[in-house]
């Protein structure tokens, strides 16, 4: 067989070879899709997740279902998703963890920068939050009491934002905290209710509703600028520690190698529930900022901060145990 009668086979060879590939995208979904989110129910980015399967739900006609698997910093519902078959039946509804997972956890059984990026749902600001009856009416009176005593800090598990932003906090106020890592914040957010911490850094999403009832008294957030959601609260930058940053995001990925068909179309539905007016409302209403955005923006993001968290954990020696 000669070159030019060859080359029209192989073309032929490799549709063949493309097309069941291609006819499962174009049927897709034909059965219930499972959503994974990899911490405890209650917090913010399982609110997020549960928002987006109610809407995704309608928009793809089949069941979006929740599963939460929490754990490991994140890493028991990252290792399940990842192991998955990328057929766009099993989603992840990820976080800004995927970008620090990997720098801080040794020997991990999956790549967390490998998924398939779909949307960034929502960016997340970091808040520090104490009890309403707590003496600290600001976060230098907190200071000044975490020195005479010192405080126990919960954050919704090691290696995630508020693992972090905790330590640097810490090392910059020159102070030493108890860090309290648990599998999910709405655990962490018991333990405070509970005067069992004097403290908790965590999403503004899980916290909002709890600030505006006065059960909780916001002490800093993460943003540059103050957030509408609870206009009272200083920003990092006031505080004087415009240094760090700490707004995360949480969003949907799904297993590598997953169709990029697929991965557009859940893209394309996911943007349009976070922009549908009473969702855009309710996230609002949380503190956390809706997007409409491509799924390369979030490959990006995860990368870039991926980078910029491996430096902060090497400054200071962290690690997730």
């Amino acid at each position: 067989m000669s070159k030019l009668s060859r080359r029209p086979f192989l073309t032929f060879a490799a549709g063949l070879l493309a097309a069941p590939r291609l006819a499962r995208a174009s049927t897709w979904p034909e059965r219930t899709i499972r959503m994974v989110v990899p911490v405890a129910p209650g917090g913010s980015q399982d609110i997020v997740a549960r928002l987006s399967a109610r809407g995704l739900t309608e928009l793809l006609g089949q069941p979006v279902v929740v599963e939460n698997q929490p754990g490991g910093g994140s890493n028991i519902g990252y290792a399940a998703v990842a192991r998955a078959a990328p057929d766009g039946y099993t989603l992840l509804a990820g976080a800004d963890t995927l970008s620090i997972t990997g720098s801080l956890t040794p020997r991990l059984s999956f790549d967390p920068l490998g998924f398939a990026a779909i949307h960034r749902t929502v960016r997340v600001p970091q808040i520090l939050v104490v009890r309403a009856d707590h003496p600290a009416r600001n976060f230098a009176e907190w200071l000044a009491s975490g020195r005479a005593q010192p405080s126990a800090v919960g954050t919704p598990g090691h290696g995630t934002l508020a693992h972090l932003l905790v330590e640097q906090l810490a090392r910059a106020a020159n102070t030493t905290w108890t860090h309290v890592p648990y599998r999910g914040g709405s655990v962490a957010l018991t333990d405070l209710m509970a005067g069992q911490l004097q403290g908790v850094i965590i999403n503004i999403g899980a916290v909002t509703d709890h600030v505006r009832a006065g059960r909780l008294r916001g002490l800093l957030v993460s943003p540059e600028a103050r957030t509408a959601a609870l206009p009272d609260v200083p920003t990092l930058r006031e505080l004087g520690l415009a240094e760090f940053s700490a707004v995360g995001w949480h969003g949907l990925v799904a297993p590598p190698g997953t169709n990029p068909a697929i991965i557009a179309r859940v893209n394309a539905a996911s943007r349009e529930v976070a922009m549908r007016p009473d969702v855009a409302e309710r996230l609002a209403s949380l503190g956390v900022e809706p997007t409409d955005e491509a799924p390369e923006v979030l490959q990006a993001a995860i990368a870039d901060d991926a980078a910029r968290y491996a430096e902060i954990i090497r400054r200071f020696g962290l690690s997730a145990a």
